[in-house]
């Protein structure tokens, strides 16, 4: 069929047949896919198209005249503007599906792994108030009032919402308590256009097992005025422990500065997934979701299949989490990490769970574990190696190294069903089977997935 254009602002029937990896929907005219924001399968109506390019276009549903039974009413009055939540118009069970098949689809169509088992998502109870980090950014809207929120899809305009049904009921009072402090004291927000004005953002920071809070502002500047005002009324906060000031005048957008000091209280919270605490500062890398980071955590320790006798490599290991995770179960324990602070916050923990199996290096994984390779003369081993890389996934440098090193088992924690994929063949193709994954709900109402991959070596 001959290729149909369409002309911005032209609406035209569309149903929708299934969704993207970033959440939305796609429909097809004549062979011209439509990505269509805030739709699911199964529903159908009039779309006014609002970019075109050559083979596929962007659409807004002006009319919906078939509704999916995929869809539900969002509880946020501002789910559709703010970007954080893609899929909350979408029923839960729904998005458990889908994540299923979204893995599936990645490991089965990038990984040629058709004989793969990809395991029923561990889904959450109670979907809402389960983040234990929130970084609101400040700034003021057209009218020139103060407000704080979220950013909107791919944008840095701040939708205002104090209220996030995902974030964790106390980061939202103290957020609160911020802005009338700011308020009350005529303390200007950051604007990115200028470069002016002093608070750019609230972090919040909430150890769920223990009730420990830590209240972080991240300021274009050194320090603020009526800091004994803001202490006063943080303080107030049953679990407050710890309130700092980040210092960040760049021009950038990354939100943390390299200075912090601490106002009042502690440096740092303690926080426990299953029976190992962990200690946390302003920008420690922790996951987001502990009630679901046990049953991750827990699965990679599964799957680790650790006797007692075991020596394993965890890369990428931030903090220490997984490290000291499985550090209850193996012989000993080596972690890499690039972030230098990182390492000395997985020493501490080491520390503060009297760990003496655990050992901590500060480098590129992909660096610093073909040095030590080639540095023992291609004679170092190890029985289970874990890796939980950024979302880019694994270098292949590093994954070689890892065959080099002839594990028996590898654990592959991914936050990213393409790369992991990618990498899983590149193993599979090297003396590996990958046996199954189980994927793990961490971002309830996102698109995100992590999943953890049971890998054997076979030759």
């Amino acid at each position: 069929m001959e290729e149909k254009r369409f002309q911005k602002n032209q609406e035209i029937e569309l149903a929708i047949t299934d969704l993207t990896a970033d959440g939305l929907g796609v429909g097809h005219a004549d062979g011209y896919a439509l990505f269509v924001k805030d739709t699911v399968p199964g529903d159908a109506g009039t779309v006014r198209v609002i970019k075109t390019k050559k083979n596929y276009g962007f659409g807004r549903m002006v009319d919906l005249k078939v509704r999916s039974d995929w869809r539900v009413t969002p509880p946020c009055p501002v789910a559709g503007p703010c970007g954080g939540c893609q899929l909350m118009h979408v029923d839960y069970q729904k998005q458990l599906e889908w994540k299923r098949k979204k893995v599936e689809d990645c490991i089965y169509r990038i990984g040629g792994l058709t004989d793969v088992e990809v395991l029923p998502v561990l889904g959450m109870e109670e979907p809402w108030h389960y983040r234990n980090k929130a970084q609101y950014p400040v700034g003021t809207d057209e009218k020139g009032n103060l407000i704080a929120g979220f950013y909107a899809g791919h944008s840095h305009r701040i939708v205002a919402n104090e209220h996030c049904l995902i974030q964790d009921e106390k980061s939202n009072q103290v957020l609160a308590l911020v802005l009338a402090w700011m308020k009350k004291h005529h303390i200007s927000a950051y604007d990115e256009a200028t470069g002016k004005g002093l608070v750019r953002h609230v972090i919040v920071r909430v150890g769920k097992a223990t009730g420990q809070i830590m209240a972080g502002l991240v300021i274009n500047g050194a320090q603020i005025p009526a800091a004994d005002a803001l202490i006063d009324t943080l303080k107030t906060v049953e679990g407050m422990t710890s309130i700092c000031l980040n210092c960040n005048r760049e021009n950038t957008n990354v939100i943390l500065g390299e200075t912090t000091k601490v106002l009042w209280g502690e440096d740092a919270i303690i926080d426990r997934i299953g029976d190992v605490s962990y200690r946390i500062s302003l920008p420690s890398f922790y996951q987001v979701n502990p009630t679901q980071t046990v049953k991750l955590y827990q699965t990679a320790l599964d799957f680790a299949g650790l006797t007692g006798n075991e020596t394993v490599w965890d890369l990428y290991c931030g903090i220490g989490t997984i490290s000291l995770f499985l550090a209850q179960k193996a012989k000993q324990v080596y972690g890499v990490e690039i972030v230098e602070q990182a390492v000395v916050n997985a020493k501490e923990n080491a520390k503060l769970n009297g760990f003496t199996n655990a050992e901590f290096f500060a480098g590129a994984a992909e660096e610093v574990m073909p040095q030590k390779f080639l540095e023992s003369g291609a004679t170092m081993r190890a029985d289970v190696i874990v890796v939980d890389p950024p979302r880019k996934g694994c270098e292949e440098a590093l994954l070689d190294t890892i065959v080099q090193m002839e594990p028996e088992r590898i654990v592959y924690v991914s936050c990213d069903p393409a790369t992991l994929a990618r990498d899983l063949k590149y193993l599979n193709e090297r003396g590996y089977r990958t046996q199954k994954v189980q994927p793990c709900e961490m971002f309830a109402q996102g698109v995100h997935i992590e999943s953890v991959a049971s890998v054997r070596r076979v030759v």
